[in-house]
Order: C-alpha cells, then sequence, then structure tokens
C-alpha cells in the first residue's frame, strides 16, 4: 500500500501553500524558468513545481536549497537562530529576561476558490489518512462510486473513471496535490461520503478561522 504524508492541520496547510506561491513569485520576478531553476537548484521539473504548489511531500533541505538560490534562505536561518522569536535584534535577544513571542495572523488566500480548493484538499486529505487506518472506508468510497459510474448522467464519466484506477492503486497523490488536475478530481469525488460529521466539521472549523484569520505565535 502507498503512504501519504502530509501536515496535519488547515493552518499548516495554509502556511506551505503561501511559502510555495512567494517562491514561485520571485522566481518568475528574477526572470528563471522552471527549468532552469530546477537545474540550478539540482532537482527535477517536478520536484521544483511541487515545492512552489506547497506541497508537503518535498523534505525541508529541498525547500531550503530552493530558497537559498532565490535569495531568501536568510529567513530560515534567522528562525533557526531565534531571532524570529522576538522583534528585537538578535543582540538583544540574548538577555536574560525572556521577550514575548512574536505574533503572527494568517488568513486563507484572497480568491473563494482558493479557499475552497484548500478546504476540498484537506476534507480529501482527511478521508485518506481514514482509509488507511480502516480499509473498510475503501470499499464504502469505491460503492458509492460505482453507483455514481452506472447513473444515467455522464458528465463527469472520465473522472469518475480515473477515481476508480486511484481507488484500486491507493494512489492518493494524484488527487492530492494542487495541480489542475488533482482540483478537478476532487471535485468528482467520493472520498467526502466517507466522512464523519465531526471530521468534516473540524475541518470546516478550521477553515472558517483561517478566512476571519488566525493567531500563529503569541500568548497560549
Amino acid at each position: 500500500m502507498s503512504t501519504y504524508s502530509d501536515t496535519s492541520t488547515v493552518l499548516d496547510r495554509q502556511l506551505l501553500l503561501q511559502l510555495g506561491a512567494r517562491l514561485k513569485r520571485l522566481r518568475k520576478q528574477q526572470g528563471s524558468s522552471s527549468v532552469a531553476m530546477a537545474q540550478r537548484v539540482g532537482i527535477s521539473r517536478t520536484t521544483l513545481g511541487a515545492v512552489e504548489a506547497g506541497d508537503p511531500a518535498p523534505s525541508i533541505g529541498t525547500y531550503l536549497r530552493v530558497m537559498s538560490a532565490l535569495g531568501v534562505s536568510g529567513e530560515l536561518a534567522l528562525l533557526g537562530s531565534g531571532a524570529l522569536q522576538t522583534g528585537q535584534p538578535v543582540a538583544k535577544a540574548t538577555s536574560k529576561r525572556s521577550a514575548p513571542p512574536l505574533s503572527l495572523v494568517v488568513k486563507a488566500a484572497d480568491g473563494a476558490h482558493d479557499v475552497q480548493d484548500l478546504q476540498s484538499l484537506m476534507l480529501h486529505k482527511e478521508a485518506v489518512r481514514l482509509i488507511q487506518s480502516d480499509p473498510a472506508l475503501l470499499q464504502k468510497a469505491t460503492a458509492t462510486l460505482d453507483r455514481w459510474r452506472s447513473s444515467p448522467d455522464k458528465r463527469s464519466q472520465f473522472l469518475w473513471d480515473e477515481w476508480s484506477v486511484i481507488l484500486h492503486r491507493h494512489d492518493w497523490r494524484r488527487a492530492l496535490s494542487n495541480s489542475r488536475r488533482a482540483k478537478e478530481l476532487r471535485q468528482a469525488s467520493p472520498l467526502p461520503s466517507i466522512l464523519p460529521p465531526e471530521v468534516r466539521e473540524n475541518v470546516l472549523a478550521q477553515v472558517r478561522s483561517l478566512k476571519q484569520g488566525m493567531e500563529l505565535g503569541g500568548p497560549t
């Protein structure tokens, strides 16, 4: 069985999406093609695409190499040194009295489609997690898909056929990336149908909070 690794919360994934989008924006501002940047960093174009899509699969080392090539690795160095723990220079951060932690507010992207995509992505991530712990849920999703494929409505037939392959092969990443095709697949997916109400509501609540702005750091 193939495995799937992802961040655990909507906030985690939003942060990665924002980082990936920023790295892609910086690359374009510097006039570098994806092919040239991938060669410069020493990774495949597919891996670079995953980084720029905020995919959690690439290692932190890969993200760091891309950041270094774009000239922004110093930000990660600040985080590693603890300088981002305060709003003061590093020299002052070594005083005996601990400064209050830096508080940031993270919000979902402005576009309604971006929020919907993030919500759909996280619902699917939860469905895959449940399927991997309870294979009976895979049978439930397959039964739902078979019922759809036998219906008179054939508008999504080509997507349902692809879902049949995904379910059979446990090829989750095919539908859990940030690519255009993955987004299309999620719109015709049987996976949300297996989610318990409490799991679904947990994701929706996180998305609602993210739309309003979630505080990162600060007092607990």
